[in-house]
């Protein structure tokens, strides 16, 4: 069996290797432990609001700008991983998560604490966007699979993290809570990296990845650019209606008078079935492409919101919420995949980063709206129509440009 240290041997330069697949493990753990900043501002949105007296729309601000901070390190890492490999990236990423939780632990007004998570998104976003561009230089033939593995860390975290923060807060308090992540997270990233990931991967690697890659924006009579601005649309569309019911199945649980800790569970559950429904489609991925996965995920997606819209009690939540993570796991991943199918590798880390800074906006966009839409209505409900709303964007988006590769292909047949 490999060791972490055989990971930088020579040896580690074929495609879908040993090496490459040891390399996967620990880049998921390492997403799965700075994926943290991504879930703990949902768990403790209910404590934070009733210590600051903020209205739901105020209280889901730091959410917005953990994204906004996620997005934004998604494009600085990701160039910054096509520069000098993922080690850098980690180190600031880590440095950024312990810093920001730091801040966030001693905030004494919910404008600071919203900063503070402004940073904290920052230095999580290394744990997705870099580290899939880079686990995606390592294969070829299950690039799909490996993307979509990797991906996973966050949902792991999605699944892990909420239970464990529940518990936390209400043993500790949530100033204590994040302490706590802020002291031990990013220094442990930072050393996983070091000891197994700082190998970047042989351009005998990148020769065979760019040998086996057979699509382009030219198949689909588009520019680069244009590929890459629709592509960044879809992602805003798709991740808006994403937000509706993991940004807020917490607050509308306690809502509904079933307790926040219910909520927490339904997340972490959703996340679960998330795992699930990403590796399933990286499966799906490597046998019809990107575009199609993409559009299958949309349309399960869309359907898992109109479920929310007819069921509320307590059993038909989870069973809805397993439902949407198991329909939308593989959407944000089928990005990166699509990307590496029809962009060269080199610029991989910041194609996927940009792509992925779309779809965290909206993330944003879509947690602030449906809270602000709560605080119009009383109800959620208005909220999820909106969620399906952009959903159709999304789709429509996906569907035409299906519709313009197989025009091609018959046109060049």
């Amino acid at each position: 069996m490999e060791t972490p240290g055989e990971l930088n041997s020579p040896n580690a330069a074929l495609p879908d290797s040993g090496q490459a697949w040891l390399r996967l493990a620990v880049t998921m753990l390492v997403s799965t432990i700075g994926g943290v900043g991504m879930w703990s501002v949902v768990v403790a949105l209910s404590a934070v609001q009733a210590e600051f007296g903020v209205a739901r729309a105020e209280a889901s601000l730091p959410f917005t700008l953990a994204m906004l901070g996620f997005a934004l390190g998604g494009v600085i890492m990701g160039r910054l991983f096509d520069l000098a490999g993922i080690l850098g990236p980690l180190a600031v990423g880590g440095a950024a998560l312990s810093a920001g939780y730091l801040l966030a632990a001693g905030a004494g007004s919910l404008f600071v604490f919203a900063l503070a998570h402004a940073v904290i998104g920052f230095g999580s976003s290394v744990t997705f966007g870099p580290l899939m561009a880079d686990i995606s230089q390592w294969f070829v033939r299950r690039r799909g699979v490996a993307v979509t593995l990797c991906s996973s860390g966050s949902y792991i975290a999605g699944t892990v993290w909420p239970p464990v923060v529940q518990h936390a807060i209400a043993h500790y308090g949530w100033r204590a809570t994040h302490t706590g992540i802020g002291l031990t997270c990013g220094v442990a990233m930072l050393l996983i990296g070091v000891v197994a990931l700082r190998r970047k991967a042989p351009a005998a690697l990148l020769n065979v990845g760019a040998a086996t890659r057979s699509a382009s924006p030219a198949n689909l009579g588009l520019s680069p650019a244009a590929l890459q601005i629709l592509l960044a649309l879809a992602s805003v569309c798709c991740c808006v209606a994403m937000s509706m019911p993991q940004v807020h199945i917490v607050a509308y649980c306690g809502d509904l008078g079933y307790g926040v800790a219910r909520g927490a569970d339904m997340l972490a559950l959703m996340m679960a079935f998330g795992i699930a429904g990403r590796i399933g489609s990286g499966f799906i991925a490597d046998r019809s492409g990107g575009l199609r996965t993409l559009m299958l995920g949309s349309a399960l997606q869309g359907v898992a919101l109109l479920l929310y819209l007819f069921f509320d009690g307590l059993m038909s939540l989870y069973v809805i919420s397993a439902v949407f993570g198991l329909f939308q796991g593989g959407i944000v991943p089928s990005y990166a995949i699509i990307v590496r199918e029809y962009f060269p590798a080199k610029e991989a880390g910041a194609r996927i980063g940009a792509i992925l800074m779309a779809s965290l906006f909206g993330m944003a966009l879509g947690g602030w709206m449906s809270g602000y839409i709560f605080d119009l209505t009383g109800s959620y409900q208005a909220a999820f129509l909106n969620g399906l709303g952009w959903n159709a964007v999304n789709g429509s988006i996906v569907l035409w440009l299906l519709l313009r590769r197989r025009r091609a292909r018959i046109a060049y047949a």
